[in-house]
């Protein structure tokens, strides 16, 4: 990561699980570079103007990464890029393109921004086939303008369902964090507005604040809580729901590709 001028989710989201997932040979490269232009409450990554356009090289770098790692699952996430038209769409294509050029048998993931709704950015990244499309729902509704500044909760409900339009055979997937503030059945009926899109694949995982300049927690979610969930949303018809106080967007990706196409 270091000789190839590289970021990682797992280091700049501070995330519990790095050691584990990087042992079981996944790792989250994060590319157009380390400074998002929207400023999220629970995010880590450094927010502010971006320094001039995306990096054109940096698929080149993410695929001699992948091969030099050995890694079996890679998943390409961003921060935002709001200060370009395509969100970096073209970037993300090419970058899952190279990996597999470079590392045949490895596995692409994409967690991807919402490209202010551009369906054209979209279709791009869909266009070069990652194994699985992802994208995160974050949080409830009612508490979008406090957690996900700049993000509309319909916008990405309907990222989701364009995207399985797009590939009905790729699974799709999304995440949210748990203890903001959020009630039982605002978490309920979230994952009915998820699982009515075609969503494949749900994450829940419990909120950590990552510095005191972040949003606080509200609660700890209970384990029982969290099992409770998985039950609900495979009944709603998740084909995977991986959900516990350490899960990520990330966490397991490998087995829960694996699960969502059997």
């Amino acid at each position: 990561m270091r000789t190839l001028d590289l970021h990682t989710v797992c280091e700049s989201a501070r995330c519990p699980n790095m050691g584990e997932c990087w042992d079981h040979r996944t790792a989250t490269f994060m590319i157009l570079g380390n400074i998002c232009t929207r400023a999220c409450g629970f995010c880590a990554v450094p927010s502010g103007k971006p320094l001039g356009t995306p990096d054109q090289d940096e698929p080149e770098r993410v695929a001699e990464a992948a091969a030099k790692m050995g890694l079996r699952y890679a998943v390409v996430t961003s921060v935002n890029r709001d200060d370009q038209a395509d969100g970096g769409a073209e970037i993300f294509a090419r970058t899952i393109r190279r990996i597999r050029e470079r590392v045949p048998g490895c596995k692409v993931e994409v967690l991807i921004p919402d490209f202010r709704g551009n369906w054209d950015a979209l279709g791009m990244v869909v266009a070069a086939r990652p194994e699985v499309l992802n994208h995160n729902m974050e949080t409830v509704p009612r508490l979008y303008r406090r957690v996900r500044k700049g993000a509309v909760y319909e916008r990405s409900l309907e990222l989701l369902r364009r995207a399985k339009e797009m590939a009905r055979e790729m699974p799709t997937k999304t995440g949210m964090m748990l203890g903001l503030g959020e009630e039982r059945e605002e978490v309920l009926g979230a994952m009915r507005d998820i699982v009515a899109q075609g969503v494949d694949i749900l994450t829940l995982g419990q909120y950590l604040q990552p510095t005191r300049e972040h949003l606080p927690v509200v609660r700890f979610v209970h384990p029982d809580e969290f099992a409770e969930y998985k039950r609900l949303g495979e009944e709603m018809g998740f084909k995977h729901v991986e959900a516990g106080p350490l899960v990520r967007s990330s966490y397991h990706a490998f087995e829960q590709e694996e699960a969502a196409r059997c």
